[in-house]
């Protein structure tokens, strides 16, 4: 059985689709996955074993100047790849209206969420097949809720498998020895009210230098690469790492003895690779969409739990009340003995 899946995405709602794949390869043996997806994460779907081939998009691109990629065959080749294959199923798992677009542009008919289930409403109208699901649980409950229905399966009961085994990547080389036990300081967020401070970062580093850890730094862009370089001054077993494939990031994570992340991408990683890992949310609701799995925990900011206590109050959200103590204590509740 050829499955196509559409999710474009981000990094984090990718590998939330991951074990939606596995639950399907338990059910149906033969199944084989095609995956749709925005050509900054493409490394992300191959790490499941039941996808086979990934078809890229580049739609911000191609939003801003839609003309010149059509003359220059950057979306007919698009195009071309997202119909030269027949398939018994499509389904569209991320059900917004980018992703719609996608499902409107292949030929054949498209599984995917009915009206007052998806994320931007008008989406419904691009599929054929359309169901309901529980809203009121965590992203990836969802999917595999929607993978099962779509596919004709019994949902199973048992807990969420990503199916991934990240030991397969090679680690980067680096412009320093790679110690034998490090941490992974996630600092990094797209939002502003996602940032714990530096000052924090830094003092964290001590915290983990004086149990005997190293501490590496991860960045995805130049401002990112100073803010790790201003955290591991603090100390000379902290590593300002370089911008890397997430590939590389991935063989990095998987031998970490733990992790502290903001909320973004990479503590989602953190959890698919299932490490110790402690994530910090200041701005977002991690019921629904935070990191998921065996040694996960969450800190909320104060802040953060009145907001989704009385939202009408529209308290300003920030991560300065989570204290480094705190992050510190929970993270060491989780790390293996030495």
């Amino acid at each position: 059985m050829r499955v196509l899946i559409i999710k474009l995405t981000s990094m984090g709602d990718l590998m939330h689709a991951l074990p939606a794949i596995t639950d399907a390869a338990h059910a149906i043996p033969d199944i084989e996955f095609d995956w749709v997806v925005d050509q900054a994460f493409s490394d992300v779907p191959l790490w499941h074993p039941n996808v086979k081939r990934v078809i890229k998009t580049a739609h911000r691109q191609w939003r801003k100047q839609p003309i010149t990629a059509w003359k220059d065959g950057r979306l007919p080749n698009f195009y071309k790849q997202l119909n030269a294959q027949n398939y018994d199923v499509v389904i569209d798992l991320q059900s917004n209206l980018k992703s719609a677009v996608v499902s409107w542009l292949h030929k054949g008919d498209v599984h995917g969420l009915d009206k007052d289930y998806c994320r931007e409403k008008p989406a419904h109208w691009a599929y054929k097949y359309r169901y309901s699901v529980n809203l009121q649980q965590h992203s990836i409950e969802k999917m595999r809720e929607l993978m099962a229905q779509a596919l004709n399966y019994q949902l199973p009961d048992k807990v969420a498998d990503y199916g991934v085994d990240l030991s397969a990547y090679a680690l980067p080389k680096l412009d320093f020895v790679l110690p034998a036990n490090y941490l992974l300081f996630v600092h990094n967020a797209s939002w502003l009210t996602k940032l714990w401070p530096l000052s924090s970062w830094q003092s964290l580093v001590e915290k983990a230098v004086e149990q005997g850890y190293s501490v590496l730094l991860p960045c995805g862009n130049d401002e990112e690469r100073e803010r790790a370089r201003q955290i591991a001054s603090i100390s000379p077993q902290a590593y300002a790492l370089p911008k890397l494939s997430l590939n590389e990031v991935a063989a990095i994570i998987n031998k970490a003895s733990g992790a502290v992340c903001s909320d973004t991408g990479l503590a989602h990683l953190a959890a698919v690779a299932g490490i110790p890992t402690v994530t910090l949310y200041g701005a977002t609701d991690p019921k629904l969409i935070g990191t998921y799995g065996k040694n996960q925990q969450h800190i909320i900011s104060d802040v953060l739990e009145k907001a989704l206590e009385n939202p009408k109050k529209g308290e300003a959200i920030g991560m300065q009340n989570i204290t480094v103590e705190q992050v510190w204590d929970r993270l060491e509740g989780l790390l293996p003995a030495k």
